[in-house]
């Protein structure tokens, strides 16, 4: 199929008011979509399904499904994708709740030091006009962010989401489990690398500490690499992979709940953290901080063996595959509007206004593509 037919199916589908998702995962010249045959709403609390899932941040909410049996799939590999010109304009993100999201971070910086809490993340939207076509933006994001989980998620009785997120909950392939520790944030310097503070760390540390003393109950042999930076966009990130064995007997729900949501998106311990979130923040998150990608999709490799009743001395092992992300520089389109949601991870050492020009820029990040 080529990018004409393409997108020429996807906006059909969104025109028929029927769900979809288009997507490519990191460093990938490959786009992916799926079509559901129907507007059936499909939901999930085990997880055991074969499909596209698309979670809540809080999981006491269910997570929505598009069943790989009851869609159509199109893969595109492509380097680029057409766009159509447009009018290079400034994205500014405005002050609006400035106020209020400053004494809530406030007031994270005072449950820490109380000792109940040792981070917590904070977050809050912004809603700018949205005049282009969904796909044309999520052209432009697959153009811009080529490490990062890039989609566009559509269901009519769901809603309308985008992003362009770089942070990887965990992929499972078989036993083995991969999942990333991503924190701190700076604002990408062509000039030169961050130089980052004892708070950053801190924080980044946090998450992969988290991470490591979660899947042990369900893993063994984990690794831990020595933490990177990376650049999303035009941030920078702290980074370290963690890759483990999981346990014959876990299930993939038992990996789900230990790790989401995980100290990037909401805070140490978890459930204070959340609870804090959800009495504090004032609005619901949904899908945001949620996460999204392939679930429990077959894969099939072929292994060498010396068993004489197989030909060419070789065999097929069909293992199941699930990759996640989490929904983090999204974007949920409704009545013409874009509503950007952005975050900071908050520890005793944060600043106030630092935290509030924190959520500034990762605004910027992911609104550009609107202009």
């Amino acid at each position: 199929m080529n990018e004409i037919s393409f997108f020429e199916s996807l906006e059909q589908q969104y025109a028929n008011e029927l769900p979809f998702v288009v997507y490519s995962r990191p460093i990938n010249s490959i786009v992916k979509c799926w079509l559901q045959s129907d507007d059936q709403l499909h939901t999930t609390d085990s997880f055991k399904e074969s499909g596209f899932v698309f979670s809540p941040f809080d999981l006491n909410d269910s997570a929505t499904v598009l069943p790989q049996e009851k869609c159509k799939h199109h893969i595109l590999e492509v380097e680029g994708l057409e766009v159509e010109a447009k009018i290079e304009t400034k994205f500014e993100s405005n002050s609006k709740g400035k106020l209020e999201h400053i004494q809530l971070v406030k007031k994270g910086i005072n449950e820490i030091k109380s000792g109940a809490l040792e981070k917590i993340v904070l977050s809050r939207f912004e809603e700018h006009p949205l005049s282009v076509n969904p796909l044309s933006t999520f052209k432009r994001l697959f153009n811009t962010y080529k490490n990062a989980m890039v989609y566009c998620w559509y269901h009519p009785k769901v809603g309308l989401w985008l992003g362009a997120t770089p942070e990887l909950l965990f992929k499972v392939e078989g036993q083995q489990l991969t999942t990333i520790s991503l924190a701190g944030t700076q604002s990408f310097n062509a000039n030169g690398t961050p130089n980052w503070t004892n708070k950053e760390i801190e924080e980044q540390q946090i998450v992969t500490d988290f991470l490591a003393n979660q899947i042990a109950p369900y893993t063994n042999k984990t690794t831990i690499s020595e933490v990177e930076t990376i650049r999303a966009g035009n941030l920078w990130h702290l980074k370290t992979r963690l890759i483990s064995r999981i346990s014959r007997t876990t299930d993939l729900k038992s990996i789900i709940e230990a790790l989401h949501p995980t100290p990037a998106v909401c805070g140490f311990p978890k459930e204070m953290a959340k609870a804090f979130i959800l009495e504090n923040e004032n609005y619901n998150r949904e899908f945001y901080t949620g996460f999204l990608g392939e679930l429990n999709l077959k894969l099939t490799k072929t292994r060498n063996t010396n068993r004489r009743n197989v030909e060419n001395n070789a065999y097929s092992v069909v293992k199941k595959q699930s990759n996640f992300y989490v929904n983090l520089r999204c974007m949920q389109i409704k009545e013409s509007k874009a509503i950007i949601y952005v975050g900071g991870g908050i520890t005793k050492d944060s600043v106030t206004e630092n935290e509030w020009e924190e959520t500034q820029n990762k605004t910027k990040t992911i609104g550009r593509i609107l202009r």
